[in-house]
C-alpha cells in the first residue's frame, strides 16, 4: 500500500513541476509579447560612432523629417527603424564610395518626450524615461484633478502619418512620442 502511495506521491510532484514550468513558458512568452521593438523617429537624439574615424563620430538629433545629417554622407533618413537598422543604412551610405570598411555602431542617447494632456494638474511634454507606464506618467504631471477619471485613458502612438488611439489603464507601457489623455469623468 505505501509503494502506491509512494507512486501517487511521486506523480503528483512531477506533474506539480510541468505545471509550474508551462505556467513560466506562458508568462514569459506573454510579457516578451507585450514589449515594443524600439523605432527611431524626431527627437531622438542618438550617438553614432564610425570606428577610426572621431571626425564622423558623434551625437545628433533626429530632424523633423526623421533623417540625421552626417558628416561626407549628409542626410540619412532612419525614422521608424531601430538603431540596427539605422546602423546598416548609415554603414551602407559610407560604403558608397566614402570608406572602405566602415564600422558603425548606433546608440540611443536620449528618447524624445512624451506628452501628457487631459485631466492632470500640470499637462505637457515630458522627459521619458524607459519602463514607464500610465500611472508613471501621471504622477509626474503632478497627479489627475478630482475630475481625472481612471477607467477613461487612451494613448496615441505613432508619428503623425500613422497615428494609432490605444485604450490603456494604470498599467499600459508608455513609449517616446505618446500622447497620454486623461478624460473627464461625469460623476
Amino acid at each position: 500500500m505505501t509503494g502506491i502511495v509512494t507512486s501517487v506521491t511521486a506523480q503528483t510532484r512531477l506533474l506539480a513541476i510541468v505545471l509550474i514550468m508551462f505556467v513560466g513558458i506562458v508568462t514569459l512568452s506573454r510579457s516578451g509579447a507585450a514589449q515594443t521593438i524600439y523605432s527611431l523617429d524626431s527627437g531622438d537624439l542618438v550617438r553614432v560612432t564610425v570606428f577610426g574615424e572621431p571626425d564622423l563620430s558623434g551625437e545628433f538629433s533626429i530632424d523633423a523629417q526623421g533623417k540625421l545629417n552626417l558628416a561626407l554622407i549628409g542626410p540619412v533618413f532612419v525614422r521608424g527603424m531601430t538603431t540596427s537598422q539605422a546602423r546598416t543604412a548609415i554603414h551602407d551610405a559610407y560604403l558608397d564610395g566614402y570608406l572602405r570598411h566602415p564600422d558603425i555602431a548606433v546608440d540611443v542617447v536620449a528618447f524624445r518626450p512624451f506628452f501628457i494632456v487631459g485631466e492632470v494638474n500640470q499637462p505637457g511634454s515630458y522627459s521619458f524615461v524607459p519602463g514607464m507606464n500610465v500611472l508613471n506618467a501621471i504622477a509626474i504631471s503632478r497627479g489627475m484633478t478630482y475630475r481625472g477619471d481612471e477607467d477613461d485613458i487612451e494613448i496615441l502612438r505613432g508619428n503623425d502619418t500613422a497615428r494609432v488611439s490605444i485604450p490603456a489603464n494604470l498599467a499600459t507601457i508608455v513609449m517616446p512620442g505618446d500622447i497620454v489623455r486623461i478624460a473627464e469623468r461625469y460623476f
